[in-house]
Parts: structure tokens; C-alpha cells; sequence
């Protein structure tokens, strides 16, 4: 007969025993000396996400709370990045119309960090997203200078996150990035650190720096990386615009200008036209009626008179003969 400890090593094995509950979840082992956090999320819909900044390792443990009154048990389970976790299987039993999940997980380098979800069967999910502080005051237009000048580039984190350990500087060089050395050429660059700034100067510019700066605050678990973009361009450039507008005016008066010549040239071509057709009818009109008075003595004066002239002078003639 098998002893009594050997059969309950055998179901132990076999996995004939009650199902696993939260509070039978073994937690992965304690990381160093990292300190400890909790983040706890309470669902009462079918999804939710929430967002933590982690700048230093932590032991960090994730609890879900579902409220469901459909289901008495269901199977719940972690996620990293959109993959399950193994040995992270569970069946949960309703306690006071909830199910509850936990777990805790070592995040200690960059790896660590991503997409963390609770799951309950296919009926609710929670994702916790665990990322690097991110950086304050992102710059989306260029920054504009001229070739031979300077310019002083700013990277800043909020107030109200944590102090990044160190700074670092890059620019783009193709595809890769390149660290700049401000040792090797303190003629090209400066760099000035504080707690959660950075400032780079770039000194001589020339066409070549048109390229993305990227800057790096760096913490104990990861960085955070920002960019901007420089733009170099000669002083000339700004005045194209107002250039293109100056053209665009020389030739409306222009073309105004031949316009109105072209209409004169046409209209004094008319009148010209119309005098010369004038002066070839002239000869072809009939001369204007004339009137000859003869005078008592049969003299004719040869003048042109109007009636009332022609009446005065036969009124003279009729006295004559009285």
C-alpha cells in the first residue's frame, strides 16, 4: 500500500488539487534591494489602461479588481506586451461580486519596462503601461538659424518629475545617431546640465547642421530621448517671400502699363482713319445756296444775304421808283 505522503506528492504533481486563487499566487522573488510599489486599478467596465512613470527598479506588484455578476468563476491570467506569461494561469472564484488578480514583477532595466495586462477570460482587461519619465515641453517646428552664427538647443523635464541622473546629447548622422563629444570639439559644442534641464550650444553653423538633435535624460532604469530639429539658412532666405511679391506687382504694372499703351495706339489710329475719310468726302458736297441782289443801277453786289436782307434791300428799290 502507498504511504499516505507519497499520494498527496502525486496529486500535488498532477494538479488534482483545488484551483489556485489570488491568495494562493506564489510571487516572484524579491529583486536586490529595490524598493517596493503597489498599483492597484479598479474595473468596473470591460477595459481600462493606466500609465506609470518608473525612473529606478522596483518591486512592483499590479492588482485588478473586476466586479461581475454573470460568471461565479473564470480564469485569469498576465500579459506582457500583447504575450502571456507563463505560469500565470489562475481560476478565480467571486468573492463579494469581485475577482481579484495581483501579481508582482521585478522592473529593473529598460527590458522591464512595456505593456503589463490582467485579463479575465475574454470578458475584461487591464493594461498597465510602464514607461521612462517622459520629457516636458516638446518642440514640434524647426529651430531656425543662420549659417555662421549660433544657437542654444533646450531639453527640460516637468517639476514634478523625478531628476534625471545624467544628460546626453546626439544628432543624426543617416540613420544612426551619433553621441556629440563636446572634449573632442569644444569649438563646435558646449554643454550646460542642470538638475532637469539641458542646453547644447552649436557654434559656426553651416548647412550641415540642418539635421534632429536628439537629447537623453538618463535614469537609473532607462532614458528618456527627445528631439529637435535644427534648420540653417543664409540671411537672404527670408526675403524671398517679399522678393516674389515685388516681381509679381513689376509685372501687373507692366502688363498694365502695355495694355493702356496698346488701347492709346488703337484709339489715335481711329481718329486718324476718321479725318482722312472726312477730307476724301469734301470735295463731292454741294456748295451752300447764295443769293444775288441787283442793285437800281442792275449792279449785282455778289453777297450772300439772308431774307432779311434781301427784304430791306427791295424795299429800298420801291422807294427809288417813287
Amino acid at each position: 500500500m502507498m504511504p499516505a505522503s507519497w499520494m498527496l506528492l502525486l496529486l500535488a504533481c498532477c494538479g488534482h488539487g483545488n484551483p489556485k486563487s489570488v491568495g494562493q499566487m506564489l510571487p516572484a522573488e524579491p529583486g536586490g534591494d529595490f524598493p517596493s510599489d503597489v498599483r492597484s486599478v479598479f474595473l468596473k467596465d470591460k477595459g481600462h489602461t493606466d500609465k506609470m512613470e518608473v525612473s529606478s527598479p522596483v518591486n512592483l506588484t499590479l492588482q485588478c479588481t473586476w466586479t461581475d455578476n454573470k460568471v461565479d468563476n473564470i480564469t485569469g491570467f498576465w500579459r506582457k506586451d500583447e504575450r502571456d506569461i507563463d505560469n500565470s494561469h489562475v481560476t478565480l472564484r467571486q468573492e463579494n461580486q469581485q475577482f481579484q488578480l495581483q501579481r508582482m514583477f521585478i522592473i529593473k532595466d529598460e527590458e522591464s519596462l512595456g505593456n503589463y495586462s490582467c485579463v479575465f477570460g475574454n470578458e475584461a482587461k487591464v493594461d498597465f503601461i510602464l514607461t521612462v519619465p517622459h520629457m516636458g515641453d516638446v518642440r514640434d517646428k524647426p529651430v531656425v538659424s543662420y549659417v555662421g552664427d549660433s544657437v542654444v538647443l533646450l531639453c527640460k523635464m516637468d517639476d514634478n518629475k523625478p531628476k534625471p541622473k545624467t544628460w546626453l546629447w546626439f544628432r543624426a548622422n543617416g540613420t544612426d545617431k551619433e553621441q556629440i563629444d563636446t572634449v573632442t570639439e569644444p569649438q563646435k559644442y558646449q554643454m550646460k546640465n542642470d538638475e532637469k534641464s539641458t542646453k547644447l550650444h552649436v557654434y559656426n553653423l553651416t548647412h550641415d547642421d540642418s539635421v534632429l538633435f536628439y537629447c537623453s535624460a538618463v535614469f537609473a532604469i532607462g532614458a528618456a530621448v527627445s528631439h529637435l530639429e535644427l534648420k540653417v539658412i543664409t540671411i537672404y532666405e527670408p526675403l524671398k517671400p517679399f522678393v516674389a511679391i515685388v516681381l509679381e506687382v513689376l509685372v501687373l504694372v507692366t502688363a498694365i502699363l502695355l495694355f493702356e499703351s496698346h488701347r492709346s495706339k488703337k484709339a489715335q489710329a481711329q481718329d486718324a482713319s476718321g479725318d482722312e475719310v472726312a477730307n476724301a468726302e469734301a470735295p463731292n458736297a454741294e456748295p451752300p445756296a447764295t443769293t444775288t441782289v441787283t442793285t437800281s443801277s442792275g449792279e449785282s453786289n455778289g453777297l450772300d444775304e439772308n431774307p432779311s436782307a434781301r427784304q430791306r434791300n427791295v424795299e429800298n428799290v420801291a422807294q427809288q421808283k417813287q
